[in-house]
């Protein structure tokens, strides 16, 4: 994962004003698991995605071309 998505999926979770444990309830996975996306270590499936998406207020599409 480049710099641009790690940057991306944090300001997803910024912008709906939510810690990472926060985040992690929401997304339905563990706080360590939206760590290591922050961190570049992982990344989130395309279900995920879909629910950082609707919690953030950030469309698919922005998502995907912000990580593009």
């Amino acid at each position: 994962m480049d710099q641009k998505t790690k940057v991306t999926l944090e300001a997803c979770r910024i912008n709906a004003g939510k810690t990472q444990v926060e985040w992690a309830d929401l997304i339905g996975v563990s706080p360590s698991t939206v760590s290591n996306w922050e961190a570049g270590k992982s990344e989130p499936t395309l279900t995920q995605l879909r629910k950082i998406s609707q919690h953030s207020g950030i469309s698919m599409d922005n998502i995907f071309l912000s990580i593009d």
